[in-house]
């Protein structure tokens, strides 16, 4: 059974979303010329893709509509109200850099005062409209309704900027990684595309990455919305830390952190990842057990594997500029993470008792070199995808279909087939439980 979530679990800035601070100015005066011209209408909106996609941010747009379907009874006093509120958030964030605790406190009391006034404003009209929509993770065709609301323009009208931009960002992430977890057979896929975008929109980009079959991803807020953690490897950084050496900092990270943490070391510092990985094993192996490594007649596996004390993986990223040392050169195919390399090193390691060390992949992945990959049947065990994933860009669209039951649409628009949408109830996030 398919869920939605609750819409408590978003984090919408209901007074700003409200007042209209985030939607396009002819949307708000749209519905500001119905209000004043006391116009009532029976509308029917439906919104739909510009290109065949996967559906992310259904739930959130219907958390928004949740919050933001209806209207203030008195909406001189809500923009007053709703400037001061802006002030009082504008003097907490000077306070918060000051660490002025005295100040945060009594403006903080302030703030919910006024925000609590301006709710009291609020006049709800969520039960007035009526949703059909899909479900987050869906695919839908070009064109084809993904979700329809039903009522009044003047309640809910305005939201149309919002809404049909957490539905373009969600589902342009979600298509995106969708076409690498297909690429990779089943193989996971590590969501590491954090660093490639403004950090206010992790949560939206990782929940996409999730319900697009993501294995894992890279910040806890990517994972916030289904309340996991997010994932990682030793950092350049760390390895940089201990003067360039890898073994040094793969010991540190083994002994400082959590003992859950499967042990990913990064092994192209030195640009010879198979030489590396030997170096981290043999010094992690001759901690465990006391013994002298003896490649070849030693038995590493005791130090294979998940937690502390062991290395579950090791994760090529040589850089795409490069040939690795044990790669001979040919051409642009022996730089970066090339098949060569990781096939070279899944022989190395299994003839040397290391069948369990799993081999992560990143740097330049997409779909195409994932495929390339799989159709070589290149041994790589976990593909790390970063920047590629945020680079498909899909539009979405809303549009009036019908008024009082009728057909009303622009010149080239009608309504779509809706069959496939499932009824939106008054509490559905309860539905489920």
């Amino acid at each position: 059974m398919k869920n939605r979530l609750d819409p408590r679990v978003f984090k919408v800035p209901i007074d700003k979303i409200r007042d209209g601070y985030y939607s396009d100015k002819y949307f708000t005066r749209y519905v500001e010329v119905l209000k004043k011209a006391e116009k009532s209408s029976d509308v029917l909106y439906q919104y739909f893709p510009r290109k065949d996609s996967v559906i992310v941010g259904i739930d959130e747009a219907l958390a928004i509509l949740r919050f933001g379907t209806g209207f203030y009874n008195n909406e001189k006093r809500a923009k007053e109200l709703f400037g001061r509120i802006l002030e009082i958030e504008k003097q907490i964030q000077f306070a918060a850099w000051d660490m002025d605790r005295e100040g945060l406190t009594q403006l903080s009391a302030k703030k919910w005062d006024l925000k609590l006034e301006l709710d009291d404003l609020w006049i709800d009209k969520w039960s007035d409209i009526e949703l059909e929509a899909l479900y987050d993770g869906d695919e839908a065709a070009e064109s084809e309704p993904i979700m329809t609301i039903r009522g009044d323009p003047r309640y809910f009208g305005y939201l149309e900027t919002v809404l049909l931009g957490v539905l373009a960002r969600a589902s342009s992430t979600a298509t995106a990684v969708k076409k690498v977890v297909d690429a990779a057979r089943d193989k996971p896929i590590l969501f590491f595309s954090a660093r490639f975008d403004h950090f206010w929109t992790q949560a939206t980009d990782g929940y996409a990455a999730f319900k697009a079959g993501a294995f894992g991803v890279s910040t806890d807020a990517n994972a916030d919305y289904w309340g996991a953690e997010g994932l990682g490897t030793i950092p350049h950084a760390l390895i940089a830390a201990y003067g360039g050496s890898t073994v040094d900092a793969a010991i540190a990270f083994d002994e400082h952190i959590d003992p859950k943490v499967n042990r990913i070391v990064l092994v192209d510092w030195d640009n010879d990842v198979i030489e590396t990985t030997f170096h981290v094993v043999e010094k992690i192996y001759e901690m465990s057990t006391g013994k002298r490594f003896e490649r070849g007649n030693s038995d590493p596996s005791v130090v294979i594997g998940p937690g502390k004390g062991k290395i579950w993986g090791v994760r090529f990223d040589t850089s795409g500029s490069l040939r690795d040392f044990s790669v001979a050169p040919k051409d642009r195919s022996s730089l970066g993470v090339c098949p060569e390399l990781v096939w070279k090193g899944r022989e190395a390691f299994d003839n040397n008792g290391m069948k369990d060390l799993k081999i992560v992949v990143s740097g330049g992945f997409d779909a195409e070199k994932i495929k390339l990959f799989e159709s070589l049947e290149v041994p790589a065990d976990v593909y790390g995808v970063g920047a590629t994933l945020l680079r498909e860009k899909l539009d979405f669209t809303a549009d009036v279909v019908e008024v009082g039951g009728k057909p009303c649409a622009k010149y080239g628009r009608t309504k779509g087939d809706v069959s496939r949408l499932s009824t939106v109830s008054r509490e559905y996030w309860n539905d489920n439980r």
